[in-house]
């Protein structure tokens, strides 16, 4: 079995070949980059569901510290965090389908019928099945995370640059100041900082990098995944908070609109 520090390498990797951003911003903050969370995206079928996704990192040492619902973007998640509290924490939301039209639902469970995907397949096995852009777009309108797993498949949607573990910046407005100064483009829905210090954790995003997608009859350019930044602050006892804040992770999303 690869160990978890592989694991993660390899998904760092995947995540890095359609966000080319990434690496641009890991190489301007030139200091080693602790990852706060790495987040992904699924539905809630029994084949692909986020307690199977945390039934397998359940080998590595992860365990569910946190439960989440998204209203208005009719998700389910959870956080899972590691034995080993140096390790990121990943976080896993999944589409709940019986809130969406029958053609939604009929497009997807298509999807995941057709294919065999294995466990370590939720988190690395990308797109198998061929896609239309008429289809894309119609899903887009229902909803932008449907759209986009009907891309991208199953890999990583985003890493996090844990603010806390940086020494050239301790403010996430410095950081965002940074990259707008470098000509990146933030998630400006909710403002460009989601939560407080009172809420004990501040997050801001890059929006999605766009990439050209071969669909089945044309090429068209697509938003792929983008960089989150996060700080987290103690709470009464004096101990960091390691859990999310809805209201905030709601706009995160966002960070993959057209």
């Amino acid at each position: 079995m690869s160990t978890i520090n592989t694991l993660l390498d390899e998904m760092w990797e995947s995540y890095i070949s359609y966000t080319p951003s990434a690496v641009k911003i890991a190489k301007l903050f030139d200091e080693n980059i602790v990852n706060d969370h790495i987040a992904f995206r699924t539905l809630n079928l029994e084949a692909c569901n986020i307690h199977k996704q945390a039934n397998y990192l359940s080998k590595f040492g992860y365990r569910v510290g946190g439960d989440y619902y998204f209203e208005q973007k009719k998700l389910n998640a959870i956080h899972l965090e590691n034995e080993n509290s140096n390790l990121p924490k990943i976080f896993l939301s999944e589409l709940m389908l019986e809130k969406f039209s029958p053609e939604l639902n009929d497009c997807l469970k298509n999807i995941v019928n057709s294919i065999d995907i294995s466990e370590k397949d939720l988190f690395m096995g990308g797109r198998s099945w061929d896609i239309d852009f008429e289809i894309y777009k119609k899903l887009s309108k229902e909803s932008e995370y449907a759209s986009w797993l009907y891309v991208w498949g199953f890999c990583p949607n985003h890493f996090t640059v844990s603010i806390n573990h940086l020494s050239a910046y301790q403010d996430i407005t410095e950081v965002n100041d940074m990259l707008k100064m470098n000509g990146f483009t933030l998630n400006s829905a909710g403002g460009e900082v989601k939560g407080t210090q009172e809420a004990l954790l501040e997050q801001s995003s890059i929006m999605a990098d766009k990439v050209n997608v071969k669909f089945d009859t044309n090429e068209e350019t697509v938003p792929s995944c983008y960089y989150e930044f996060a700080k987290r602050y103690p709470d009464s006892s004096g101990k960091t908070y390691q859990g999310f804040v809805t209201t905030s992770a709601d706009k995160i999303f966002e960070s993959t609109n057209k």
